[in-house]
Protein backbone atom coordinates (compact mmCIF):
# COMPACT_ATOMS: atom_id res chain seq x y z
CA UNK A 1 0.00 0.00 0.00
CA UNK A 2 1.36 3.55 -0.91
CA UNK A 3 2.40 5.90 1.97
CA UNK A 4 -0.23 8.98 2.15
CA UNK A 5 1.67 12.02 1.32
CA UNK A 6 0.53 14.79 3.83
CA UNK A 7 0.19 18.65 4.17
CA UNK A 8 1.25 20.31 7.00
CA UNK A 9 -1.55 22.37 9.47
CA UNK A 10 -2.09 24.86 12.21
CA UNK A 11 -5.37 25.73 14.37
CA UNK A 12 -4.52 29.58 15.42
CA UNK A 13 -6.74 31.55 17.75
CA UNK A 14 -7.12 35.12 16.75
CA UNK A 15 -6.95 38.51 18.60
CA UNK A 16 -7.07 36.67 21.98
CA UNK A 17 -4.00 35.84 24.31
CA UNK A 18 -5.96 32.75 25.51
CA UNK A 19 -6.27 29.78 23.59
CA UNK A 20 -9.75 28.60 23.17
CA UNK A 21 -10.39 32.36 22.59
CA UNK A 22 -10.70 35.04 19.97
CA UNK A 23 -12.06 33.32 16.16
CA UNK A 24 -10.24 30.47 15.52
CA UNK A 25 -8.30 29.88 12.15
CA UNK A 26 -7.37 26.95 9.87
CA UNK A 27 -3.94 27.38 7.89
CA UNK A 28 -2.98 24.81 5.75
CA UNK A 29 0.33 24.98 4.25
CA UNK A 30 0.31 24.38 0.58
CA UNK A 31 3.33 22.61 -1.52
CA UNK A 32 1.63 23.66 -4.74
CA UNK A 33 -1.42 24.84 -6.46
CA UNK A 34 -4.51 23.63 -5.83
CA UNK A 35 -8.26 23.45 -7.17
CA UNK A 36 -10.84 25.79 -5.21
CA UNK A 37 -12.95 22.68 -5.04
CA UNK A 38 -10.10 20.67 -3.56
CA UNK A 39 -9.94 23.95 -1.25
CA UNK A 40 -13.19 24.31 -0.27
CA UNK A 41 -13.95 20.58 0.49
CA UNK A 42 -10.81 21.16 3.45
CA UNK A 43 -12.50 23.98 4.46
CA UNK A 44 -15.98 22.66 5.28
CA UNK A 45 -14.28 19.57 6.32
CA UNK A 46 -11.98 21.74 9.02
CA UNK A 47 -15.75 23.50 9.53
CA UNK A 48 -14.09 26.96 11.49
CA UNK A 49 -15.18 30.45 10.36
CA UNK A 50 -12.55 30.63 8.03
CA UNK A 51 -9.68 28.40 6.46
CA UNK A 52 -6.49 30.27 5.51
CA UNK A 53 -4.36 28.08 2.44
CA UNK A 54 -0.82 29.57 2.03
CA UNK A 55 1.34 29.50 -0.79
CA UNK A 56 4.59 30.74 -0.82
CA UNK A 57 5.77 32.45 -4.64
CA UNK A 58 9.37 32.88 -6.13
CA UNK A 59 9.63 36.28 -4.85
CA UNK A 60 9.01 35.41 -1.19
CA UNK A 61 5.66 36.76 -0.78
CA UNK A 62 2.72 34.46 -0.15
CA UNK A 63 -0.30 33.78 -1.94
CA UNK A 64 -3.13 33.60 0.48
CA UNK A 65 -7.13 32.23 -0.13
CA UNK A 66 -9.75 32.43 2.23
CA UNK A 67 -12.62 29.77 2.74
CA UNK A 68 -15.49 29.39 4.81
CA UNK A 69 -17.48 26.07 4.99
CA UNK A 70 -19.15 27.70 1.94
CA UNK A 71 -17.78 29.67 0.18
CA UNK A 72 -14.68 31.39 -0.72
CA UNK A 73 -14.55 35.32 1.15
CA UNK A 74 -12.40 38.06 -0.80
CA UNK A 75 -11.47 39.83 2.56
CA UNK A 76 -10.56 37.91 5.79
CA UNK A 77 -8.97 39.93 9.13
CA UNK A 78 -8.48 37.14 11.46
CA UNK A 79 -7.24 34.37 9.06
CA UNK A 80 -4.62 37.10 8.03
CA UNK A 81 -3.05 37.58 11.44
CA UNK A 82 -3.80 34.02 12.28
CA UNK A 83 -1.30 32.90 8.92
CA UNK A 84 1.36 35.51 9.83
CA UNK A 85 1.78 34.11 13.47
CA UNK A 86 1.55 30.77 12.14
CA UNK A 87 4.65 31.25 9.54
CA UNK A 88 6.93 33.18 11.77
CA UNK A 89 6.39 30.50 14.88
CA UNK A 90 6.83 27.47 12.27
CA UNK A 91 10.44 29.35 11.10
CA UNK A 92 8.29 29.48 7.25
CA UNK A 93 9.04 33.31 7.50
CA UNK A 94 12.08 35.61 9.28
CA UNK A 95 10.90 36.38 12.53
CA UNK A 96 10.25 39.69 13.17
CA UNK A 97 9.95 40.65 9.30
CA UNK A 98 7.34 41.65 7.95
CA UNK A 99 4.98 39.30 5.28
CA UNK A 100 3.32 39.96 2.43
CA UNK A 101 0.50 38.38 1.18
CA UNK A 102 -1.14 38.60 -2.16
CA UNK A 103 -4.89 38.16 -1.71
CA UNK A 104 -8.14 38.20 -3.61
CA UNK A 105 -8.29 42.02 -1.77
CA UNK A 106 -4.54 42.49 -3.43
CA UNK A 107 -1.40 42.81 -1.32
CA UNK A 108 -1.62 42.92 2.26
CA UNK A 109 1.31 43.37 5.18
CA UNK A 110 1.41 41.67 8.61
CA UNK A 111 3.98 42.36 10.65
CA UNK A 112 5.58 42.59 14.91
CA UNK A 113 3.18 45.78 16.56
CA UNK A 114 5.62 46.04 19.19
CA UNK A 115 4.49 47.78 22.30
CA UNK A 116 0.82 48.78 22.29
CA UNK A 117 -0.64 51.24 24.71
CA UNK A 118 -4.05 50.11 24.56
CA UNK A 119 -2.93 46.10 24.61
CA UNK A 120 -0.36 44.92 27.15
CA UNK A 121 1.78 42.27 25.89
CA UNK A 122 1.70 39.40 27.50
CA UNK A 123 4.33 38.71 30.49
CA UNK A 124 5.74 35.43 28.49
CA UNK A 125 5.03 33.61 25.08
CA UNK A 126 1.89 31.53 24.95
CA UNK A 127 2.35 28.47 22.40
CA UNK A 128 4.74 31.20 20.44
CA UNK A 129 2.39 33.95 20.29
CA UNK A 130 5.42 37.07 21.44
CA UNK A 131 3.53 39.71 20.75
CA UNK A 132 1.30 41.82 19.03
CA UNK A 133 0.51 41.54 15.36
CA UNK A 134 -0.45 44.34 13.31
CA UNK A 135 -2.10 43.43 9.84
CA UNK A 136 -2.70 46.43 7.10
CA UNK A 137 -6.45 46.12 5.45
CA UNK A 138 -8.35 48.34 2.96
CA UNK A 139 -10.64 50.47 4.65
CA UNK A 140 -14.13 49.60 4.21
CA UNK A 141 -16.03 53.03 3.48
CA UNK A 142 -19.81 53.11 5.02
CA UNK A 143 -22.94 54.91 3.65
CA UNK A 144 -26.64 55.53 5.14
CA UNK A 145 -29.05 52.40 4.52
CA UNK A 146 -31.94 51.12 4.61
CA UNK A 147 -32.56 47.62 6.95
CA UNK A 148 -35.53 45.36 4.91
CA UNK A 149 -38.05 45.15 6.80
CA UNK A 150 -37.82 41.20 7.93
CA UNK A 151 -34.41 41.63 8.76
CA UNK A 152 -34.94 44.47 11.35
CA UNK A 153 -37.43 42.10 12.78
CA UNK A 154 -35.46 39.23 12.99
CA UNK A 155 -32.44 41.33 14.76
CA UNK A 156 -35.31 42.34 17.48
CA UNK A 157 -33.37 45.50 18.49
CA UNK A 158 -34.26 49.55 17.74
CA UNK A 159 -31.49 50.59 15.80
CA UNK A 160 -30.23 54.26 16.13
CA UNK A 161 -28.48 54.24 12.70
CA UNK A 162 -28.09 51.83 10.05
CA UNK A 163 -25.10 51.90 7.42
CA UNK A 164 -24.08 49.53 4.92
CA UNK A 165 -20.88 48.66 3.67
CA UNK A 166 -20.09 46.97 0.69
CA UNK A 167 -18.58 42.84 0.94
CA UNK A 168 -17.12 41.07 -2.14
CA UNK A 169 -18.82 41.42 -5.30
CA UNK A 170 -22.74 42.20 -4.93
CA UNK A 171 -22.56 41.79 -1.24
CA UNK A 172 -23.25 44.21 1.83
CA UNK A 173 -22.55 44.19 5.60
CA UNK A 174 -25.33 46.01 7.33
CA UNK A 175 -23.95 48.16 10.23
CA UNK A 176 -26.75 48.66 13.21
CA UNK A 177 -25.76 51.01 16.15
CA UNK A 178 -27.69 49.93 18.99
CA UNK A 179 -28.48 52.09 22.05
CA UNK A 180 -26.11 50.54 24.10
CA UNK A 181 -23.04 47.35 24.80
CA UNK A 182 -25.82 46.17 26.91
CA UNK A 183 -28.43 45.79 23.79
CA UNK A 184 -25.47 44.37 21.43
CA UNK A 185 -24.88 41.62 24.39
CA UNK A 186 -28.32 40.32 25.06
CA UNK A 187 -29.35 40.46 21.24
CA UNK A 188 -30.75 36.90 19.85
CA UNK A 189 -31.41 37.27 16.13
CA UNK A 190 -33.33 34.73 14.12
CA UNK A 191 -31.27 33.11 11.69
CA UNK A 192 -33.71 32.62 8.98
CA UNK A 193 -34.23 36.00 7.55
CA UNK A 194 -30.60 36.69 7.83
CA UNK A 195 -29.83 34.00 5.24
CA UNK A 196 -31.29 36.22 2.90
CA UNK A 197 -28.86 38.95 3.55
CA UNK A 198 -25.78 38.96 0.73
CA UNK A 199 -23.50 39.84 3.64
CA UNK A 200 -24.15 39.98 7.10
CA UNK A 201 -25.42 42.28 10.07
CA UNK A 202 -23.16 44.10 12.48
CA UNK A 203 -24.39 45.17 15.62
CA UNK A 204 -22.49 47.49 17.55
CA UNK A 205 -22.62 49.83 20.13
CA UNK A 206 -20.36 52.83 22.32
CA UNK A 207 -19.01 50.72 24.89
CA UNK A 208 -19.69 50.95 28.74
CA UNK A 209 -16.64 48.80 29.59
CA UNK A 210 -13.69 50.34 30.69
CA UNK A 211 -10.97 50.17 28.32
CA UNK A 212 -13.17 49.28 25.24
CA UNK A 213 -14.30 52.15 22.83
CA UNK A 214 -17.24 50.11 21.09
CA UNK A 215 -18.44 46.78 20.51
CA UNK A 216 -20.22 44.51 18.13
CA UNK A 217 -20.99 41.53 17.24
CA UNK A 218 -21.44 39.65 13.88
CA UNK A 219 -23.92 37.43 12.08
CA UNK A 220 -23.17 35.92 8.16
CA UNK A 221 -25.22 32.80 8.21
CA UNK A 222 -25.57 33.30 4.34
CA UNK A 223 -21.85 32.97 4.37
CA UNK A 224 -22.04 29.72 6.35
CA UNK A 225 -21.26 31.40 9.75
CA UNK A 226 -24.50 32.01 11.81
CA UNK A 227 -22.56 34.13 14.36
CA UNK A 228 -18.11 35.08 13.88
CA UNK A 229 -16.45 35.12 17.01
CA UNK A 230 -13.85 38.23 16.02
CA UNK A 231 -13.97 39.58 12.62
CA UNK A 232 -11.44 41.42 11.09
CA UNK A 233 -13.00 42.67 7.86
CA UNK A 234 -15.93 43.66 9.53
CA UNK A 235 -13.31 45.78 11.96
CA UNK A 236 -12.66 47.42 8.17
CA UNK A 237 -16.08 49.22 8.37
CA UNK A 238 -16.41 49.56 12.04
CA UNK A 239 -13.15 51.30 12.54
CA UNK A 240 -14.47 54.40 9.86
CA UNK A 241 -17.75 54.57 11.17
CA UNK A 242 -16.38 54.91 14.94
CA UNK A 243 -13.61 56.82 14.21
CA UNK A 244 -16.14 59.71 12.67
CA UNK A 245 -18.36 59.12 15.70
CA UNK A 246 -15.80 59.77 18.05
CA UNK A 247 -13.25 61.98 16.59
CA UNK A 248 -10.17 59.86 17.14
CA UNK A 249 -8.72 57.68 14.57
CA UNK A 250 -7.26 54.83 16.97
CA UNK A 251 -9.72 52.80 19.10
CA UNK A 252 -9.63 49.70 21.29
CA UNK A 253 -12.77 47.04 19.87
CA UNK A 254 -13.86 44.24 21.44
CA UNK A 255 -15.96 41.70 19.85
CA UNK A 256 -18.56 40.71 22.25
CA UNK A 257 -19.31 36.96 20.86
CA UNK A 258 -19.17 34.09 23.26
CA UNK A 259 -15.51 33.58 22.13
CA UNK A 260 -14.81 37.15 22.27
CA UNK A 261 -11.76 38.89 20.87
CA UNK A 262 -10.09 42.42 21.61
CA UNK A 263 -8.68 44.35 18.40
CA UNK A 264 -6.72 47.86 18.13
CA UNK A 265 -8.13 49.69 15.00
CA UNK A 266 -6.82 52.61 13.39
CA UNK A 267 -7.61 54.64 10.28
CA UNK A 268 -5.04 55.72 8.11
CA UNK A 269 -6.24 56.91 4.27
CA UNK A 270 -7.68 54.23 2.60
CA UNK A 271 -6.25 51.46 4.81
CA UNK A 272 -7.03 50.17 8.40
CA UNK A 273 -4.63 48.39 10.75
CA UNK A 274 -5.55 45.86 13.23
CA UNK A 275 -3.74 45.11 15.87
CA UNK A 276 -4.04 41.85 17.86
CA UNK A 277 -2.65 38.49 19.60
CA UNK A 278 -2.89 35.16 18.55
CA UNK A 279 -2.52 31.56 19.82
CA UNK A 280 -1.71 28.13 18.25
CA UNK A 281 -3.79 25.37 19.85
CA UNK A 282 -3.75 22.88 17.61
CA UNK A 283 -0.87 20.85 14.81
CA UNK A 284 -1.18 18.35 12.42
CA UNK A 285 -0.87 16.66 9.32
CA UNK A 286 -3.96 16.85 6.36
CA UNK A 287 -3.92 13.83 4.63
CA UNK A 288 -4.13 14.94 0.75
Amino acid sequence: MAALSSLPFLQVDAFTQDPFGGNPAGIVFLEGPRSAAWLQAVAAEMNLSETAFLLRRADGRFDLRWFTPAVEVTLCGHATLASAHALWTTGRADAGAPIVFETLSGALTAKPAGAQPQMARPASARNGADGAITIDLPLRPVTPATLPVDVLAALGVQPIAVHAATKGPGGVDYIVECADEATVTAARPDMGPLKNVDGGVILTAAASTRGWDFVSRYFVPAFGIDEDPVTGSAHCALAPYWAARLGRPSLTARQVSKRGGTLVVAVDGDRVRLTGHAVTVLSGELLA
